[in-house]
């Protein structure tokens, strides 16, 4: 299976780095002590050191051309400075990012390396790794109480990796028994970006009536629609935004979208 983007490789690496500087902006201003809402166990410095730590991950992976995943031990200064100070994360942010974006610029795309999925190349990671950050602002976002907007086509983006993610047979087959539920006749989903232009299609329809996911980019029919603009949809189908938010629409068979929430996550 490909996992195709609409990005090429440069544009998500520089997408990694914007993303990058306005999480930082965050850390370097807020609470770092403060919980982050939707990831509980974690405070704003946790999720500092998590997001760090998987660029640093990633870009060891491409640097050394690695085969196999690396532990985290092998990943140079993987988890951060000591305690809380917010310049020292920062800094540390900042270094992190850049060697991996210098890392995937140098490899290019198509270089052969690990990762968890079927492709096995360097674009995989560097469109990863930009959606990885987009999603964990929004984290930080809500944690600060900022402002949350992604430009459309990263947000759309993000929500088309999403689901082909979703759709990868190591994915289907880690979570079979869980995602069991969510199958069965006349289980469709539409979820409908209400402030795009038509050019970008940024509607996703979820075909759930077989034993596994397909999806297609249309407007078409389903049991249940969520409506909303592109940067409230991908917060919901991400479960950073509640569905019963006054943001967004929903229309049809609501229990269906809640159990699809519930079940189909990581």
């Amino acid at each position: 299976m490909t996992l195709r983007g609409s990005l090429t490789h440069e544009q998500y690496c520089d997408q990694l780095l914007v993303e990058t500087e306005k999480f930082r902006e965050v850390v370097r201003h807020g609470d770092l002590s403060a919980t982050v809402p939707t990831c509980p166990d974690w405070t704003l410095a946790d999720l500092a050191r998590h997001l760090g730590g998987a660029h640093r991950w990633v870009g060891t992976i491409v640097a050394t051309r690695a085969t196999k995943n690396v532990d985290d031990a092998d990943i140079p200064e993987g988890s951060g400075p000591a305690g809380e100070d917010a310049a020292a994360l920062d800094a540390w942010l900042a270094e992190g990012v850049e060697r991996t974006v210098a890392a995937l610029r140098e490899a290019g795309p198509d270089t052969e390396v690990w990762t968890w999925s079927p492709v096995q190349r360097t674009g995989f990671w560097s469109r990863r790794m930009t959606h990885e950050t987009v999603i964990h602002r929004a984290d930080a976002a809500l944690t600060a109480g900022s402002a949350f907007e992604v430009p459309p086509e990263v947000a759309a983006d993000c929500l088309e990796e999403w689901l082909q993610l979703c759709e990868l047979p190591v994915v289907a087959e880690r979570f079979a028994q869980r995602w069991a539920e969510l199958f069965g006749p006349g289980h469709t989903l539409h979820f409908h970006a209400t402030d795009t232009p038509a050019e970008l299609n940024a509607e996703w329809f979820l075909d759930l009536t077989g034993e596994r996911l397909t999806h297609r980019r249309t407007h078409e029919k389903a049991a249940v629609a969520l409506r909303a603009p592109l940067t409230d949809l991908l917060q919901v189908v991400y479960r950073r935004l509640p569905a019963d938010s006054e943001r967004v629409e929903v229309l049809g068979e609501r229990a269906l979208l809640e159990r699809w929430l519930a079940v189909a996550s990581f």
